[in-house]
């Protein structure tokens, strides 16, 4: 990965921080449930993929990328955030699941 395009996603991150502390009805959710009589930890986890395209073929490449492993209509990248959710797809071999510890 190049330093620009780490550049990027690390700006991408920076952007969607942004978005969450400056947000008004987050803050007023907070600022309720404090009244409650409740501290608040807001911790946010985002997966960012990227997927490269080429040219003047992008949306093809899109739709044929990865397309001998994929189940159904899900590609490598759907099936693995499903798992992470714990949510099996039928159709699709059957995995252990990782639990971290």
């Amino acid at each position: 990965m190049t330093s620009r395009l780490r550049e990027l996603i690390q700006q991408l991150g920076e952007a969607i921080h942004e978005s969450v502390i400056e947000s008004e009805q987050i803050a007023g959710v907070v600022q309720d449930i404090r009244k409650h009589g409740f501290d608040v930890l807001l911790m946010l986890e985002a997966t960012i993929g990227l997927n490269e395209v080429s040219g003047k073929n992008s949306d093809a490449a899109q739709s044929d990328e990865g397309a001998g492993d994929e189940v159904g209509s899900f590609t490598q990248n759907d099936l693995h955030f499903l798992r992470s959710l714990r949510i099996s797809v039928e159709g699709e071999p059957d995995e252990p699941p990782t639990d971290v510890k």
